[in-house]
């Protein structure tokens, strides 16, 4: 998209940078873990690396840096004060280490105005932490880029701004993969819900050429094959989406490829193999080894692969197989490969073969909007849309 601002447009724009101030809004929603009430470490620090070109390319131009980022969900649970647990702290003390001349605000959600895209809220933004009017504003946080937010989309009504150079390559690369796809262009998707992914699935068979479903997704498609799934995982009120889905794939000339052999537990909790159908009180957890293998023959003779939700419960090593046996072909295939964030993320983080794809997007939910309507509500704001 060539008509959102970058740096360099802010920079001109605003004369120079120095001595002026920015608010950036970064993703540093990372994830914590909390050995006792009171200690809490970072499990991974991915996404505030991410963020460090965009930081360092406005600090070394003079300008003064004030982060803002969500982190969890501090209301969750019905709560009418926000759960202290969701406090930056931590974050701020990586930051410190990683930047020590940047600013970071507490988290933006325990203003109730941020999730409700307060006009009120926008304007604290806007009048700075401590009083002093910001000068200019960047969005580099494309993980929220797809939520109508304040801090999304409230300053560019009121001061310059522009995309980070995080966002900027997001934008690059999944709308290349929407845009200008590779053939054959090859799309992996897992997780739990059906519900979740009916418009990415129904905009990617478009452009790709086959989708691979696995996770318990899988089982809403068994069902809408008229198979029996157990006890497993499944959206009864989707087997007709699912049924559409596949006469839309076969009109299309496209092929949804789906597992034929499924990992999991029978009816007394032991662990089991199923082939694709599966008995009453057995559940599924995993692709079967024999679709695991069909699914990478899929992938190493693919041009273009976009891979976005776990093949099955890889948190638990007794159902890890599947989608390990995915991440490791997407690191192995000569294609262009692009990881979807979230737990596609996470699994290749856990199995060491991050560094092995081409991009891991730091946004699950914001790259499936992004390359079902080839639009985000933060796109659209630096637009002035």
């Amino acid at each position: 998209m060539s008509d959102i601002p970058t740096l360099e447009d802010l920079e001109q724009q605003l004369g120079g940078l120095s001595g002026k101030r920015i608010f950036v809004r970064t993703d540093f929603n990372v994830p914590l873990a909390y050995s006792d009430d009171t200690t809490v470490s970072i499990t991974d620090d991915f996404r505030i690396r991410a963020a460090l070109p965009t930081i360092e390319w406005l600090t070394e131009r003079g300008a003064n840096v004030v982060c803002g980022s969500h982190l969890g969900r501090p209301f969750a649970d019905g709560r009418t004060e926000p759960n202290p647990k969701y406090s930056m702290g931590p974050v701020r003390a990586r930051l410190a280490e990683l930047a020590p001349e940047v600013e970071l605000l507490e988290n933006l959600r325990f203003n109730p105005g941020e999730t409700g895209n307060s006009d009120e809220f926008v304007a604290q933004l806007i009048a700075g932490p401590d009083g002093k009017r910001i000068d200019g504003y960047v969005n580099d946080a494309f993980g929220a880029s797809h939520r109508s937010h304040a801090s999304i989309v409230g300053p560019p009504r009121h001061v310059p701004s522009a995309m980070g150079r995080l966002l900027e390559k997001e934008v690059h690369v999944l709308l290349g993969l929407r845009n200008k796809p590779k053939h054959p262009f090859v799309a992996v998707l897992g997780g739990a819900k059906v519900s979740d992914k009916i418009g990415v699935i129904g905009a990617l068979l478009e452009i790709v050429d086959e989708i691979i479903i696995g996770g318990a997704m899988c089982f809403t498609f068994f069902a809408a094959q008229g198979k029996p799934v157990g006890a497993s995982l499944h959206e009864p009120d989707q087997i007709d989406v699912c049924q559409a889905l596949m006469v839309k794939a076969t009109e299309l000339g496209k092929t949804i490829h789906l597992p034929d052999d499924i990992t999991g537990v029978d009816a007394q909790g032991n662990f089991a193999q199923f082939g694709s159908r599966l008995g009453e009180g057995s559940i599924g957890y995993d692709i079967g080894p024999g679709s695991a293998a069909a699914f990478t023959d899929v992938v190493m003779d693919a041009r273009m692969v976009f891979w976005n939700g776990p093949m099955g419960m890889f948190e638990d090593e007794r159902f890890e197989s599947g989608t390990r046996t995915v991440a490791q072909a997407m690191a192995d295939t000569k294609a262009f490969t692009v990881v979807g964030g979230g737990d596609s993320a996470a699994a290749l983080a856990k199995f060491r073969l991050d560094d092995e794809v081409d991009h891991v997007s730091t946004g699950g939910g914001a790259s499936l909007e992004l390359l079902e309507n080839g639009d985000l509500p933060g796109l659209k704001a630096l637009r002035n849309d």
